[in-house]
């Protein structure tokens, strides 16, 4: 058994002089920061491309497959000679500890431009670039064809764009790609230095023995190029609506369930076609990450059908999907299946069943665990399985200072205090959660970096529901320095959250220290 510790911070969230977070230096500097603090893992949120009009959500993006050209860092453009050094300067913004992404979004994608003009000339006969296009072409295409489609039609989303085009007919593909040739070169060529740029940073990582954990929505926004090119693969009507959304039945926390909007799959379909484009979309994934959040696991057993038409979520159903199937093909494919199951709220035994059969660990929130009856809470700490990631709060949880200040109730305190054996106030309770999260049984234990520095609710990333605010939360520039990390890496290293395997079977023969341990490379 491996016990490992790691911090979740989107990229978004790190400091930087050009408004937002970004794949440059600062995210290199805090890699290296988790390496000074034992720190072997680094989760991020889904990366794909969001817009304002989105709600900035890294949830809604326009892309399962694409970079978000929000994440290219400026100053490595500069080093490729694609930038000069005004450039940079005109591009900076005012330091502040949130992103302001309309502002960001117009400043970034005028950068680029100027950086795109820069390669131009050359980029077709450049031969990093040509294996790019020919390594993505199966999902590059249909999404540079998308972004320049849509600014051509003011981001009028694909089910208003003209007939043709709407439907993919070969005439209007061909004469759309070659009356926007340029602004496609455009899109393709932020992708790749997304991509150039993010493999920069994973080959950081490994050298300090950092593995970043990703994270997957199981479902794609409708006004995706996802969706425009695949629309077989969805459940939609004859001009291209959705015919029914995904949500969440009522239960204790919505009278209403949760009406999320986005178009379900079409599993059969799916099926048919030997799920190429989820096998497809899941092996991009997993050559970016070492490990994978998959959002809703739930869903892959049996998802909440609600009819277009309703308002509410209260009129859906369930209707089975064939996540073992799925898996079972992956497995063929490529042996592991590195996922981490999103398997909060209420699980019925088929979802369990499901994640079992293929060895995926489940998660553990600690916020959601003082509640009525502690003792049989799945989330309280004894009772996580190994096999789990264990975590004080995701980016959809208050901060813990934030929680127990407007999030709990007296019976939530009280069993806080039961079960920390003294009563803590603001101040000190993300550091209690913390101690405690990297006790836990679970194999590993992931805080997230608003705890670190005890911040309060102000500090949080997302409220679900809340349709606009969320997602903005950035650190200052050296807010979250060495002593943070160091003190997270005394508990790392007192809970054995080392990365040593500790051999628990007769048979082992004991270590050159006679202590019956092992370091191995995870």
């Amino acid at each position: 058994m491996i016990r490992l510790s790691g911090v979740l911070l989107h990229l978004t969230s790190l400091p930087s002089p050009y408004g937002v977070g970004d794949l440059g230096p600062e995210a290199h500097r805090f890699l290296a920061l988790l390496a000074h603090g034992g720190q072997r893992r680094w989760q991020v949120l889904p990366l794909g491309p969001t817009e304002p009009g989105l709600g900035n959500s890294p949830y809604s993006s326009y892309s399962a497959f694409a970079g978000h050209s929000l994440l290219v860092s400026p100053e490595f453009l500069f080093e490729d000679g694609l930038l000069e050094r005004a450039d940079l300067e005109r591009a900076q913004l005012p330091v502040s500890g949130q992103v302001d992404f309309q502002t960001v979004t117009r400043v970034r994608h005028d950068l680029l431009w100027r950086a795109f003009e820069r390669a131009e000339a050359d980029l077709l006969d450049d031969p990093a670039f040509a294996g790019f296009h020919r390594d993505n072409g199966t999902w590059l295409n249909d999404y540079a064809l998308f972004m320049a489609a849509k600014r051509r039609f003011q981001g009028a989303p694909w089910s208003a764009w003209p007939e043709d085009l709407r439907r993919r007919e070969e005439k209007a593909l061909r004469r759309y790609g070659s009356d926007l040739a340029r602004e496609i070169l455009f899109e393709k060529f932020c992708q790749q230095r997304f991509f150039r740029q993010w493999g920069r940073l994973r080959a950081r990582a490994r050298e300090l023995g950092v593995g970043i954990i990703g994270d997957a929505p199981i479902y794609v926004t409708f006004d995706s190029a996802d969706v425009w090119a695949n629309q077989e693969l969805f459940k939609l009507d004859a001009l291209g609506a959705p015919r029914v959304v995904a949500g969440v039945p009522p239960d204790y926390f919505s009278a209403t369930g949760q009406r999320w909007g986005n178009p379900v799959y079409d599993w059969a379909k799916a099926e048919a076609q030997g799920f190429a484009w989820w096998l497809g979309r899941l092996q991009h994934i997993f050559g970016l990450f070492d490990q994978v959040r998959l959002d809703h696991f739930r869903g892959f057993a049996a998802y909440w059908e609600i009819p277009a038409e309703e308002p509410t979520a209260v009129r859906g159903k369930w209707v089975f999907a064939p996540g073992e199937k799925l898996f079972s093909r992956l497995r063929e494919l490529r042996g592991d299946i590195p996922l981490i199951a999103e398997d909060l709220g209420v699980i019925t035994p088929d979802v369990v069943a499901l994640k079992e059969a293929f060895g995926l660990p489940g998660m553990h929130v600690l916020q959601f665990c003082f509640g009525q009856d502690s003792g049989h809470n799945p989330d309280a700490p004894h009772n996580h399985e190994r096999n789990s990631v264990a975590y004080v709060g995701t980016h959809d949880n208050n901060t813990a200072r934030g929680w127990l200040r407007t999030d709990t109730d007296s019976v939530e305190r009280e069993n806080l205090r039961r079960y920390l054996g003294r009563q803590v106030d603001e101040g000190e309770v993300a550091w209690e959660l913390i101690r405690m999260v990297q006790a836990c049984p679970a194999a590993t234990a992931v805080v997230t970096a608003q705890d670190l520095l005890s911040l309060d609710e102000r500090a949080r990333m997302n409220t679900p529901g809340l349709a606009n605010g969320n997602w903005s939360w950035r650190l200052l520039p050296g807010q979250l320095n060495e002593a943070a990390l160091e003190r997270l890496g005394e508990l790392t290293a007192f809970y054995g959250r080392d990365g040593v395997e500790i051999l628990r079977n007769d048979s082992y023969e004991e270590s050159a220290a006679g202590l019956g341990v092992r370091v191995r490379q995870d």
